[in-house]
C-alpha cells in the first residue's frame, strides 16, 4: 500500500476535540487511508453512507437518536458524508452531545460537504483534501529509479490508487473512473440533469489543457449560454475534477488581466476523456500534458506541505507568455516547462526586469526540483 502523506498529520489530529474532515475526488483513496489509520486504533464505528439506510438514519437526526447510532463506540467515520442531508448538524450534535467521541469524516464533493459543515462546524474541524497519488507518495514507494522509470506511464495514466496498483489495466479503469462515477455527485446535485452537456465540457476543457479558455468560446461550442458554462465550471472544479490558474498582472501595461487557464487534477482523466492512450512519441500534445503533470502535482506538494501561496499564469497581449507563476512570502516565482531538453529558452526580459522573479526551467531532468522543494 502507497503511504500517503496526509497519514502522519491525520494521526496527530485523533485527540477526539475536533472532527476531521477529508475531501477529494472519488477513487483517491480517502477510505483506504482512513481504514488503515483506524485499523491500528482497535474497533471502530463505519457509516457509509452510499448506503439508503444509513443516509435516512443520519438525516435530521436528533440527540437521542445519534447516541442510539453511536451506541459505546469511541471512534465513528463517515464515509461519502455528502450524501446525507444536513449532515453537518448531526456532525454538530456527535461533537457537541456525545463525550469522548472521535469523529472522522469524508467526502468527494466539496460543494455538497463544505457548504454542509462549515457553518455548523466552525471552530470543530481540521479539513484537508486527499488528491491522487502524488509524486512524492509514488517515489517514496517505488524510490528513485523505479518512479523515474515510471515517468511516462504517470504522464499518460496519472496517479489514481488503483492505476498506480494495476499496471496493464489502466485504460479499462479510467474509462470506469472517468464515466459518470466521476461525476456522480454533479448530476445528483440540485437536480442537474444535463449529463450530456457536462461531458461535451469536460471534452472541449480536455482539449484546451494548456491554452487560455473563453467562457464565450465555450458557450458558442457547445450552444449553452455563458452563466451555465461558467456554473458548470465551478461545480466541476468542486468534484475535483478540474481547476483554474488566472492571469497574473501587477503593473504592466500590455500584461492579459482577466484570463485563465484550466488544468485537470490528474493527466489519466484528462487522457480518458479524450480517448487517447497512446505513448509520448507519438502524441501532439506531450507538452500540453506535461504541463498538466507538473502543475497538477505542485498543487498537491503546496497542499500537503501546508505552502500558502497564489499560483497564476502570465501572459501578454503580444504573446509573451509564462507557464506558472507563484507568488508566497512577498517573492515571484517563474517557471518554464520544456519536455524537449532546450537550452535556448528565454524568459521575457520585461517581466524579469519588472518583477525580478526567481526563475526556473523545468524539465525531465530536473522536475524533481519543482516537484519537492
Amino acid at each position: 500500500m502507497i503511504q500517503r502523506k496526509l497519514e502522519i498529520v491525520i494521526k496527530k489530529r485523533l485527540d477526539g476535540k475536533k472532527a476531521i474532515i477529508i475531501l477529494g475526488p472519488r477513487q483517491s483513496g480517502k477510505t483506504t487511508l482512513i481504514e488503515n489509520i483506524l485499523s491500528k486504533k482497535g474497533n471502530y464505528l463505519l457509516l457509509d453512507c452510499d448506503d439508503p439506510v444509513t443516509r435516512e438514519q443520519l438525516k435530521n437526526a436528533n440527540t437521542e437518536k445519534l447516541k442510539q447510532i453511536v451506541g459505546s463506540n469511541k471512534i465513528v467515520f463517515i464515509d461519502e458524508a455528502q450524501r446525507v442531508k444536513n449532515i453537518g448538524l448531526s456532525l454538530k450534535i456527535i461533537i457537541d452531545k456525545i463525550n469522548n467521541v472521535q469523529l472522522l469524516v469524508s467526502g468527494s464533493s466539496s460543494f455538497e460537504l463544505a457548504n454542509e459543515i462549515n457553518e455548523p462546524l466552525t471552530g470543530r474541524k481540521w479539513e484537508y483534501t486527499l488528491y491522487p497519488v502524488s509524486w512524492n507518495e509514488l517515489q517514496d514507494h517505488l524510490g528513485y529509479l523505479q518512479s523515474i522509470q515510471q515517468l511516462e506511464q504517470r504522464i499518460v495514466f496519472g496517479m489514481y490508487p488503483e492505476v498506480v496498483d494495476n499496471p496493464g489495466e489502466e485504460e479499462e479503469i479510467l474509462k470506469q473512473i472517468s464515466g459518470s462515477y466521476l461525476y456522480k455527485d454533479l448530476l445528483a446535485y440540485q437536480g442537474l440533469r444535463k449529463p450530456e452537456l457536462l461531458e461535451k465540457l469536460l471534452l472541449a476543457l480536455a482539449l484546451q489543457v494548456g491554452s487560455q479558455v473563453s467562457y464565450n468560446g465555450l458557450s458558442n461550442l457547445l450552444h449553452a449560454d455563458k452563466a451555465t458554462v461558467s456554473n458548470y465550471i465551478q461545480l466541476l472544479e468542486k468534484a475535483f475534477v478540474i481547476f483554474r490558474l488566472q492571469s497574473f498582472s501587477r503593473n504592466l501595461r500590455n500584461e492579459i488581466k482577466t484570463s485563465r487557464k484550466i488544468y485537470f487534477y490528474d493527466n489519466g482523466i484528462r487522457n480518458s476523456i479524450i480517448s487517447n492512450f497512446n505513448q509520448l512519441s507519438l502524441r501532439q500534445d506531450t507538452g500540453a500534458l506535461w504541463e498538466n503533470f507538473l502543475i497538477s502535482e505542485r498543487m498537491k506538494f503546496l497542499h500537503y506541505n501546508r505552502i500558502s501561496a497564489n499560483t497564476y499564469f502570465w501572459r501578454t497581449k503580444q504573446q509573451q507568455e509564462i507557464d506558472y507563476i507563484e507568488e508566497r512570502g512577498g517573492k515571484i516565482y517563474a517557471y518554464e516547462f520544456k519536455w524537449s531538453r532546450i537550452k535556448t529558452a528565454k524568459f521575457p526580459v520585461s517581466f524579469i526586469n519588472m518583477y525580478s522573479p526567481e526563475i526556473l526551467f523545468v524539465n525531465r531532468d530536473n522536475f524533481q526540483d519543482f516537484l519537492i522543494k
